[in-house]
């Protein structure tokens, strides 16, 4: 059965991961009709203010020279400031502050979701960009309001030149194949490594929903260190079948296919590889802002009761397995029955129904207990003086 899309256009969801997904470009036309953005550029400013939410400010023509980029937090000064144009504001995590963003999410539930990091959105003053450049993830580019043009070059090599002025990663090199200009609810997907370069055509806000793609080197370090710390110290090399060398001082052949073979046998845990996987990918990161909302572990109890729920922390990523049944939250794991852990994934909200036929995860000290106090399960909005309002 094929699921058709309103935001993948004419295609179905299917067509999509067979035909485009990390393979191709896609423009979508009103992938989301009559789009109305969920903040404008002075509300994003606005964000870009505060210590605890990662913005960033691109100048093509700054006062220190070509494509300045300056971290935030900012000041109001800061945009005072600026130019008429030529300029852009990116604020990460959007989704973590702003519910009608997060809401966004619930449309790429076709990809997993310990796979999506977080929603960024951008503010560009006229012919305001961050330059051409590639990104080593997949994005989907959603126009929220005003216009830019999104010129497409082709799939770069890791080892393209990049402009040595700037600490960005711009192509000094760049030519376009596809020129496109989008609309608010118009977006366009792109897979890892082709080259882009989307400008302002006026003021304009996009969204841009990326997706975790953690490098090889990265999954490998924390695997092995992962791993080896459940081997026994004597597992070690062997070479039974050893043969008389052609030359003792030589790294012969079949000793590195012997090495690589007890390698790939010391690697044969799905058990403990799934445990590590659902850890890495459902790091939250940003984890100062949940340990921010960490409540005590006394009155949950009773506000269930009474009718109140818990949901996952706006901030907390979570995922479940099958085998080790296992709860995955924040980068950490916890033994669950696995039609909760099903459940909770899919609505991440509690109420004290979902908790009847659980009484392990709601002892002292249980399941719930742990993730009231590290602050991956909160109060919905409007829920927190539940106390006060009783």
């Amino acid at each position: 059965m094929t699921t058709a899309l309103t935001h993948l256009g004419d295609i179905s969801v299917e067509e999509f991961l067979r035909d485009y997904w990390q393979k191709k470009p896609l423009l979508i036309r009103q992938a989301f009709p009559d789009f109305e953005s969920p903040i404008s550029g002075e509300e994003l400013a606005g964000m870009a203010l505060e210590e605890n939410i990662e913005s960033r400010l691109i100048e093509e023509h700054g006062s220190e020279g070509p494509w300045q980029l300056r971290n935030g937090p900012f000041a109001e000064e800061d945009f005072f400031n600026l130019p008429k144009s030529h300029w852009t504001l990116l604020v990460q995590a959007v989704d973590q502050w702003i519910p009608e963003v997060a809401e966004l999410k619930e449309k790429f539930r076709f990809i997993p979701d310990w796979r999506l990091d977080d929603i960024m959105i951008s503010y560009a003053a006229d012919q305001g960009s961050v330059g051409p450049h590639y990104d080593f993830y997949d994005v989907f580019l959603l126009q929220a309001e005003g216009k830019r043009r999104w010129h497409l070059g082709a799939k770069a090599a890791s080892g393209s030149l990049r402009v040595e002025e700037t600490n960005l990663n711009i192509l000094r090199e760049f030519e376009a194949e596809s020129s496109w200009l989008l609309e608010p609810g118009d977006m366009l997907y792109l897979p890892p490594q082709f080259s882009h370069w989307g400008i302002a055509e006026g003021g304009c806000t996009t969204i841009s929903v990326g997706f975790r793609a953690p490098s090889a080197r990265t999954l490998l370090e924390d695997l092995a260190a992962e791993l080896a710390m459940g081997l026994p110290d004597h597992i070690r090399y062997t070479d039974p079948d050893l043969t008389i060398p052609a030359n003792p001082s030589e790294i012969d052949g079949e000793s590195v296919a012997r090495v690589q073979k007890q390698l790939s046998e010391w690697l044969q845990q799905p058990q403990n590889i799934a445990q590590w996987f659902g850890a890495i990918m459902t790091e939250a990161k940003y984890p100062d802002t949940i340990a921010l909302d960490a409540g005590t572990a006394e009155d949950w109890r009773d506000q269930l009761a009474e009718g109140a729920s818990l949901i996952l922390n706006p901030g907390s990523r979570c995922a479940f397995c099958r085998d080790p049944q296992t709860l995955f939250i924040d980068g950490e794991s916890f033994p669950a029955p696995l039609l909760f852990a099903e459940a909770f994934c899919n609505s991440r909200t509690l109420s004290a129904a979902d908790l009847d036929t659980h009484p392990e995860l709601v002892g002292e000290n249980g399941l719930i207990d742990q993730l009231v106090s590290q602050g991956s399960l909160i109060y919905p909005e409007g829920e927190e003086d539940w106390d006060e309002e009783e």
